[in-house]
């Protein structure tokens, strides 16, 4: 069966079920239909569990199953008898339209209802966007009415948002031909990019989203002044548009396991991150968290441990590294339609993608790190023992799961595995930079230490806007979000498996005062993606019952 046909012959149950598994009652959730909630109670500030990240080699077009592995890996612990909650991130339109298709994973480990949190789900992507674009609103209506700010229109930085993939938004004139209003260029963010999105997934409760939010810095005065979100009185709002959507989302994966999906920001133009309060909530109430950072370890897990870690007080307790022999293949060369045909050599010959990212996770950040191979049925013996052998050399084994074909107990092995890693103890973690070192160098650090580059090169623009930015803030106690290719560890997609010595190119540097890093534009990364020749939307189809098909 397919992956929707599988979803749809579930037999669900009542979401005030699965808040029971939590040790939640009545009064903590919020319903929004038979098998939705928000959940309204907050989370302890002491908790016990065991907080585990699943991670990912660089994505390949063969596909890895990051998502897949994480819901599997949670209906497996919970299978052994260790009380298990997910903490995943909610799916962007962009790509369920566009290339990718959706994000809750796939076979028998898939959270449901599926098509109602690919879709619309309970409507936090449409608040961010509207509080957003509220935002954009007030300051392009402070300048027409007589600009009391001084605003300098050629100097708005902070952009519209929309959720879509929409390449003729990366760049746009407003205004015009509007009487007495001032014509300026402005751009649109997709939703999941935006610093209202960072904003939400980091914000600890109402008050400190309103402060966070008042701290967005959208302008510049003619007199090259910063003009922030709380100049306009914008905050409160913005929050009111955002009071529901702070509430994390409870939903269910196949097996029964309850899962908190909460906000969504990119990990190739974001930090990538479901939300603190999931986290935490997560945390309360079960014995052990597995969460999920998008993309590859050096996107999705370095902004994982260095930004959100460092900004909320969390410590993993384990990390898993999901890879395939498919996905390994095509970085050591293989041709993408022979992917099923066993080649020792092309695998050998990509091992060092995934050895870099495990040495990461185990070397630089030094926490206790497991690999799981994500099974395909082309998989030859052959090719998984090379695996094994290949990390085992680092001291870290490497398990075989089938999640897609037998849910939780295709993971059995590895839920016992990230058990045993829990309860070695998490001491020795540390951050990739320190808090105090200079903005460059915290770039550096990871630059050389994550990615492999030899050294780091600087556009006019990104000088520029480091100098400029040391006058509005003291830029030196942010983290920053490298955005760039979530495809190789460098900022080119076509360099695959684990080049080094390359140069990084970073083009420009943008400030995010209220999410509370800064963002690193690295390469030609956009943040507002296009769509394909052919995009996921062309295919989907839609019944005259309702029944969609093509949304994955």
């Amino acid at each position: 069966m397919t992956d929707i046909e599988i979803a749809r012959n579930c037999t669900l149950q009542p979401i005030a079920k699965i808040a029971q598994k939590l040790g939640l009652h009545s009064g903590d959730i919020e319903p929004y239909g038979n098998y939705k909630a928000k959940v309204l109670c907050k989370p302890a500030p002491k908790r016990t569990s065991k907080l585990v990240l699943v991670t990912a080699i660089n994505p390949t077009a063969a596909g890895e199953g990051k998502t897949t592995v994480s819901i599997g890996l949670a209906d497996a612990l919970n299978l052994v008898g260790a009380k298990t909650c997910l903490a995943l991130r909610e799916p962007s339109l962009g790509p369920v339209f566009g290339i990718k298709g959706g994000a809750t994973g796939g076979g028998y480990s898939q959270i449901l209802p599926m098509e109602d949190i690919n879709l619309h789900f309970t409507g936090d992507f449409h608040a961010i966007t509207s509080a957003n674009n509220l935002l954009c609103a007030l300051v392009d209506n402070s300048v027409f009415q007589g600009n009391p700010l001084s605003i300098d229109p050629d100097k708005i930085v902070f952009n519209r948002t929309l959720d879509v993939n929409d390449r003729a938004l990366r760049g746009i004139q407003v205004n015009c031909g509007v009487k007495n209003a001032t014509q300026h260029a402005d751009k649109f963010n997709i939703t999941a990019a935006c610093e209202i999105m960072a904003i939400l997934a980091l914000a600890n409760d109402l008050d400190d989203l309103k402060t966070r939010l008042g701290n967005i810095l959208v302008a510049y005065t003619y007199d090259g002044a910063p003009v922030f979100a709380r100049d306009l009185h914008a905050a409160d709002a913005m929050a009111i548009l955002l009071k529901d959507a702070l509430k994390p989302n409870l939903v269910q994966t196949i097996g029964g396991t309850p899962a908190l999906v909460h906000c969504g920001p990119f990990a190739n133009i974001a930090h990538g991150c479901n939300s603190v309060l999931a986290t935490k909530l997560a945390m309360t109430y079960a014995k052990y968290t597995v969460t999920e950072a998008g993309f590859g370890a050096d996107l999705g897990a370095e902004k994982f441990l260095d930004v959100k870690c460092r900004a909320a007080g969390l410590k993993p307790n384990a990390v898993v590294v999901v890879a395939t022999v498919r996905a390994l293949k095509l970085h050591g060369g293989a041709d993408k339609s022979q992917l099923d045909v066993p080649n020792i050599n092309a695998l050998r010959l990509g091992m060092c993608n995934l050895v870099r990212h495990v040495s990461n996770i185990a070397n630089v950040y030094r926490l206790p790190v497991v690999v799981a191979i994500n099974k395909f049925a082309s998989d030859t013996a052959a090719e998984i023992a090379e695996i094994q052998q290949s990390v085992r050399a680092l001291g870290v084994e490497a398990i075989v799961c089938d999640v897609w074909g037998k849910g939780g107990n295709g993971a059995i092995d590895l839920a016992n595995k990230v058990i045993e890693l829990c309860s070695v103890g998490n001491s020795s973690f540390r951050y990739a930079y320190r808090d105090g070192d200079k903005v460059t160098t915290k770039i550096e650090k990871i630059a050389k230490n994550i990615y492999g580059a030899g050294k780091v090169v600087y556009s006019p623009q990104a000088k520029q806007s480091l100098n400029a930015l040391a006058r509005v803030a003291d830029i030196s106690k942010l983290p920053v979000v490298i955005a760039k290719t979530q495809y190789s560890f460098t900022d080119d997609a076509a360099q695959l498996g684990a080049p080094t010595g390359f140069t990084l190119h970073v083009r420009d540097v943008e400030y995010r005062g209220g999410a509370g890093f800064l963002v690193v534009l690295a390469g030609n990364m956009l943040l507002m993606p296009g769509l394909s020749a052919t995009p996921n939307a062309v295919n989907m189809h839609i019944d005259a019952d309702g029944n969609i098909d093509g949304l994955y």
